[in-house]
């Protein structure tokens, strides 16, 4: 006696899951990423007084701190994140700048070329400001600007502190205004480390454990600046300010 045809039919296969995209950033990439913006933002907030002027101190040198992880990274890491594949696109502007005389009309002109242009100068510029940023700020931390007299190196470091808020926002500017020509979150490699699209991850690892390596290691030294401070990074004055504001806010409110 046969079996039911149904009995020897073998399962249909499972179709595989929605495809979540292609790897095109790390994690430790990502994670240097959002600590370096929480640093300058939290820098940037606590920039006047000197009630959080410690604070100001310690995330400006965290953002000093990174910057120096990720030259590091860039030259031993894998080739994904090497500083060389920026250099590589900031190269091409000269060529692009000569091509822009020979188009023979405007939709000849390769303009992708040239939004990624932007986008690699925006973040060199980030990276180079952190230096005259960051050397400024500890000279105005150590008294430097004395030696000449007057507040000549604070306001060089709040020039350069103004100046990096303004290519900061030229970046988001030139994010969203990407997302929207290209029709595509040109913000996810910074958020998830894929890409829509098939085909395989152009970085094999992910690397976490380095990402969570970087972290605790930021952690770490926030923790150790606190308990060095007699009176933390942020002064019972700041707090105290705080709190009172906060309570005015509230009497506002009723």
């Amino acid at each position: 006696m046969h079996a039911p045809a149904s009995a020897t039919t073998a399962p249909a296969s499972v179709q595989p899951s929605a495809s979540s995209g292609r790897r095109v950033t790390d994690a430790p990439t990502r994670m240097f990423h959002w600590l370096f913006a929480l640093s300058f933002l939290g820098a940037y907030v606590t920039a006047d007084g000197e009630r959080w002027r410690l604070l100001h101190v310690t995330l400006g040198y965290t953002m000093a701190g990174l910057l120096g992880w990720r030259v590091i990274y860039g030259l031993i890491g894998p080739r994904h994140a090497g500083l060389g594949l920026l250099w590589r696109k900031l190269t091409g502007l000269p060529a692009w700048l000569r091509s822009l005389p020979s188009a023979s009309s405007p939709s000849s002109v390769n303009w992708r070329q040239g939004q990624n242009l932007l986008m690699a100068m925006a973040v060199a510029l980030l990276l180079v400001l952190v230096v005259p940023l960051t050397l400024s700020g500890y000279g105005t931390y150590n008294d430097w600007g004395d030696v000449l007299g007057g507040d000549w190196l604070e306001e060089l470091h709040e020039f350069f502190g103004e100046t990096f808020l303004m290519v900061v926002l030229g970046h988001l500017a030139l994010i969203a205004g990407l997302s929207v020509l290209r029709r595509k979150n040109q913000a996810a490699p910074m958020l998830t480390g894929r890409i829509e699209g098939s085909g395989p991850d152009l970085v094999k690892h992910n690397r976490a454990w380095l990402a969570g390596v970087l972290l605790m290691a930021v952690l770490a030294y926030w923790t150790w600046e606190w308990q060095q401070s007699p009176q933390g990074l942020i002064t019972p004055q700041a707090l105290s300010s705080l709190t009172i504001g906060s309570h005015h806010d509230d009497e506002d409110d009723d």
